[in-house]
């Protein structure tokens, strides 16, 4: 499911961790990266698990509608297409997906003013439109729909961000990956296969000489900044004659010690690779100005 450069990216905020708590021991470190990762996956569950409550609140305002006293001729026959939609019942009667749910205990339950508020904006959406007004029923249809769901209704949604900020402080800046693999899984549900738990990594290459897996990528990445952590900022230092530690941007240096130990510890990989990797992350994570500077330090660094 992680791939590279997210793997990077949970590396680096690790690496940030630690030069922010100089304290932290090694185990700790790991500790918080496995979480970190776990996360991730966690997200793409609850996400995942939408698909149930969004269509109960379709249903329960069928229902409410019908038992108006005198209900409208389009509430008392009322287009059930969303309502009936075939994904639902695919997540909410698989065995493994609800068990995972109530381990985890990932849940909808308590978000229904955020589920009445994204069915009233589903609806004004011409691609729902659409969908609702199609005469035809097909699960391949039904998951097209829950596609365009997750690919535009969930990014930028500032209640959304509440949610998932109150639940775990790992899950924000992963949410469009986690969506990308709803949408994975749905595309899959509606080909007609069964749901099935993403792997945590995307790719195992143990098997395959020279070639690290996943697992084992970030686990040294990790392990060779935490050991060369003190190294590495000192050779930052000498580089950087007029700036101190305390001046230099902690997110940088993190981006910078990343970058050092992945070059060390994996030598086989292209350096260039390497630097423009962590060049990309900190337009995400750092200042404007820290693209030129990571980039530069990085370059010498390990070129020498």
């Amino acid at each position: 499911m992680l791939n590279r450069r997210i793997l990077r990216i949970k590396a680096f905020k690790t690496v940030y961790s630690l030069a922010e708590n100089p304290g932290m021991s090694l185990k700790e470190a790991e500790r918080a990266l496995d979480y970190s990762l776990e996360a991730t996956r966690d997200l793409y569950l609850f996400l995942l698990a939408v698909v149930g409550p969004l269509t109960q609140e379709a249903r329960s305002r069928i229902e409410a509608a019908r038992s108006k006293f005198h209900p409208s001729e389009e509430e008392r026959n009322p287009n059930l297409k969303f309502a009936e939609n075939a994904l639902a019942p695919l997540l909410g009667e698989d065995p493994d997906f609800q068990k995972l749910l109530s381990r985890k205990q990932l849940s909808w339950e308590q978000y229904d003013a955020f589920l009445r508020s994204l069915y009233e904006r589903l609806r004004t959406r011409e691609y729902y439109q659409a969908y609702m007004a199609s005469e035809t029923r097909s699960l391949k249809e039904d998951a097209a729909l829950w596609v365009k769901v997750f690919e535009h209704e969930f990014e930028d949604d500032p209640d959304l961000e509440a949610i998932l900020e109150d639940l775990s402080i790992w899950w924000n800046d992963d949410l469009g990956y986690a969506l990308s693999w709803c949408c994975r899984s749905v595309e899959a549900l509606g080909k007609g296969e069964r749901w099935s738990l993403p792997p945590l990594f995307l790719s195992e290459c143990s098997d395959k000489p020279g070639l690290e897996s996943d697992r084992a990528f970030v686990t040294k990445l990790l392990r060779t900044a935490f050991n060369g952590f003190d190294r590495y900022v000192s050779g930052i230092a000498e580089r950087t004659p007029k700036w101190d530690r305390s001046r230099i941007c902690t997110t940088d240096l993190a981006l910078i010690v990343c970058g050092l130990a992945e070059a060390e510890a994996f030598p086989a990989l292209p350096a260039r690779v390497t630097i423009n990797e962590y060049v990309e992350i900190s337009k995400s994570y750092s200042t404007p100005e820290s693209r030129s500077f990571v980039n530069g330090l990085l370059d010498r660094m390990i070129e020498k």
